[in-house]
């Protein structure tokens, strides 16, 4: 599963993605192309985007759901948790010395 993550995360287009939906979750991927077309002057087809949208998903990053015709994308950041608390340092037990 963590190859899969870093690998998701490897790619800037993948990012920006991302950040599109922990700014605005629950978007279409017309609404996801639109705000990487307007706003990051990202040009790239609905099929990469999808394409895209299929690795973040394989990684965890991204959930889906349908409503009718539609399908939504949320973000889900629990891997990032994970991938967090696996290198997790302990907390410091008393004052810090100087290495002065």
């Amino acid at each position: 599963m963590a190859d899969e993550l870093f690998r998701a995360l490897a790619d800037p287009t993948r990012r920006t993605i991302l950040d599109e939906l922990a700014e605005k979750s629950g978007q279409t991927l017309f609404e996801i192309c639109s705000r990487l077309t307007m706003k990051h002057q990202l040009g790239i087809s609905r099929q990469g985007v999808s394409q895209h949208l299929a690795v973040l998903e394989a990684a965890g990053l991204v959930e889906t759901r349908r409503e009718g015709r539609y399908k939504f994308h949320d973000l889900n950041t629990a891997p990032l948790r994970q991938i967090a608390e696996r290198w997790r340092m302990p907390e410091p037990s008393g004052p810090e010395e100087s290495t002065a």
